[in-house]
């Protein structure tokens, strides 16, 4: 990685002074050297260019946050870089709410939402295109000689269907403006600071939750985003089968990075950090170290989803036997699981209550954990009610899915969990048994035994559509779906 030259140059009405980097190896800029790097380059504005596929969603998203909150400025930003070590920084990720609102994904980015009439007028403000006059686009560390071209404020208006301007202008603007203001917290200090005298925590939550509810059922480019979200996922799980075998010679790190590749090359990343779990660690169940070993005969349990180019994730489990076969153990573990999922997805359908799948899926594990004996002479009515049987489930038996692999998150409690379910809502079915191997209170050859198997399901007009079907479920599928990708 080069290191970023950054000698001072001129500060501008534009722009910050470039800072000087220490330790630099060019003391500065001669005055010949910074004409030079002024002139001689050709125009690159593009011209024509078509709004993004979701252009026509957004602007229905932001009619329908405009009729919740009249007469109020909303203000919601992107977010900025955030540093990973001295001045390396982590992948930049634009806020779910921004880019629901605009389908722009560029750091620094703000939406504001300014009452007009009876609605609101949107501005979209961004940074311009690397200024060329002070030198900053080759001296700045964020120049576009060092990190790529950006788009310009005219482009970016065609693209996203909304009037761009400079985001620089902006703290100076939101510290004068007066009357309601509305702010998504926790993304950039900036603007919170300029609006720190007229928001209030309350009625910023307050926007934070409508955006969440909002996401609760999703529209036609929402549902097709998860698709191929989903889709691309599937193809993931089979480039990890066909190389167990490396697996098993390096470590589980060998299946994170096997799935990590196809979510570079069909999307934007992974939506979350890949659970690769072999062995014991499959009862862990946010297993993201990924560094044990893989071993023939114990199960992989793979939970795993690709983030779609505009920011939409899968989220599915499948556990596996990484020989290719179930021990008979294995497979009555397992078997209990796809029941208790079968019955889960079952319970999805318009007019259920969330909580549906839930207490369906849970039944049929407590019964299999009673008929095992492992629940002593206790009725399933009795374990239920006290709760016994989440010794070995652990988890709830999903959540909503979208732009957040935990989609939805802030939404209040009784329109989520005690809510009903109605079509284009899109939620995980994942029930799990997890024995851990220091569990004395279940036979030894339980232990270390950890089966979840989860898939994303969208509530249709009629029930339900298993987005992630592409991938087996039922233990003699997914053996032979093993054995063929294995050759």
């Amino acid at each position: 990685m080069s290191e970023e030259p950054t000698p001072e140059t001129p500060e501008t009405e534009e722009t910050e002074p470039v800072k000087q980097r220490k330790n630099g190896l060019y003391p500065g800029v001669s005055d010949e050297l910074a004409a030079n790097m002024k002139s001689g380059w050709a125009d690159t504005e593009l011209h024509g260019l078509e709004p993004i596929a979701q252009a026509e969603h957004t602007a229905a998203r932001r009619a329908a946050l405009s009729a919740r909150f009249p007469g109020e400025r909303l203000v919601i930003p992107a977010g900025n870089l955030k540093t990973r070590s001295n001045d390396t920084e982590y992948a930049f990720r634009a806020s779910t709410e921004y880019a629901y609102l605009t389908g722009d994904q560029t750091q620094d980015g703000v939406l504001v939402l300014e009452p007009k009439g009876d609605g609101h007028e949107a501005t979209i403000y961004l940074l311009p295109r690397s200024n060329r006059e002070n030198g900053e686009f080759w001296l700045d560390g964020q120049g576009e000689l060092w990190v790529g071209r950006r788009h310009s404020l005219a482009e970016a208006e065609q693209l996203l269907g909304i009037p761009a301007k400079d985001v620089r202008q902006l703290p100076s603007a939101l510290k004068e403006a007066t009357g309601p203001v509305r702010n998504v917290r926790g993304h950039d200090a900036g603007i919170e600071s300029a609006l720190t005298d007229k928001v209030t925590a309350e009625h910023d939550e307050e926007l934070r939750v409508f955006l969440s509810e909002a996401r609760l059922v999703k529209d036609a480019f929402e549902i097709a985003e998860l698709e191929k979200a989903c889709d691309a996922t599937a193809r993931g799980f089979e480039d990890v089968v066909k190389v167990l075998d490396k697996a098993e010679a390096t470590s589980e790190r060998y299946i994170e990075g096997t799935f990590f590749l196809r979510a570079r090359i069909e999307g934007n990343d992974i939506g979350y950090g890949s659970i690769c779990a072999a062995g014991p660690h499959a009862t862990t169940l946010h297993w993201v170290r990924n560094d044990g070993a893989v071993r023939s005969g114990e199960l992989l349990l793979l939970d795993a989803g690709v983030e779609t180019n505009d920011l939409y994730t899968a989220d599915v489990t499948r556990t596996l036997p990484i020989n290719g076969t179930f021990t008979p153990l294995q497979r009555k573990i397992y078997d209990a699981v796809y029941e208790a999922q079968e019955a889960g997805i079952a319970a999805v359908k318009p007019g259920a209550d969330y909580r549906d799948f839930h207490d369906a899926a849970q039944r049929v594990l407590t019964e299999k954990l009673v008929e095992w004996g492992l629940l002593g002479d206790l009725s399933v009515d009795k374990v239920l009610e006290l709760g016994l049987q989440r010794r070995w489930t652990l988890h709830g038996t999903g959540h909503m899915l979208g732009m957040d692999v935990h989609d939805c998150a802030a939404a209040r409690t009784e329109t989520y969990v005690n809510g009903t379910l109605e079509p284009g809502v899109c939620l995980t079915v994942e029930p799990g048994l997890y024995f851990q191997a220091d569990d004395l209170t279940v036979p030894e050859e339980y232990r270390g035994i950890g089966v979840r198997i989860e898939d994303d399901i969208l509530v249709t007009e009629d029930g339900n559509r298993n987005l992630s079907d592409k991938l087996p479920r039922q233990a003699d599928e997914v053996e032979a779906w093993m054995a063929q990708l294995k050759g």
